[in-house]
């Protein structure tokens, strides 16, 4: 499959949307507040150069948005389109993330994966990335318009 990796625009809002709505894991992933128009404007500001976009015909059919506080990354969101998988793109996603928080000095990463979620803990089980079973993760909500989640 022909496509091209490039970095993600807040042009690219509206596409990044319905890609996100194609698939269950990545809807329940979403919330109406920080993944807005204005709460990725604001991400992307903040980390330019460490998220990308799978295109194929114009058309984004892969995204993963990496960011860092200086000392390590998280990826807050990573989808390819369920027409798009098995085809290698999300290992080229990840990779292109990773070798961007290298060059910014980052030297670990971490990502939250729905529990239930098989396919997705495979595959990055796959990419090497380990689960940490040691760990509470822990949330609290400032804004009443964000859900705390299960």
């Amino acid at each position: 499959m022909d496509y091209e990796i490039r970095k993600v625009t807040i042009d690219d809002y509206d596409s990044l949307l319905e890609l996100w709505n194609s698939t269950e894991q990545s809807r329940r992933a979403l919330n109406p507040v920080d993944d807005s128009r204005e709460g990725i404007g604001k991400y992307l500001k903040r980390n330019p150069d460490t998220c990308f976009a799978a295109v194929k015909d114009g058309k984004i059919i892969g995204v993963i948005l990496t960011g860092h506080d200086g000392r390590r990354a998280i990826i807050h969101h990573m989808c390819v389109h369920p027409d798009c998988r098995r085809m290698g793109i999300a290992a080229k996603l990840v990779s292109e993330a990773e070798e961007a928080l290298k060059k910014e000095g980052i030297n670990k990463i971490f990502g939250l994966v729905f529990k239930d979620n098989d396919g997705a803990n495979a595959f990055w089980e796959s990419q090497g990335y380990s689960l940490r079973t040691n760990l509470n993760y822990r949330n609290k909500s400032l804004n009443d318009g964000v859900p705390t989640g299960e």
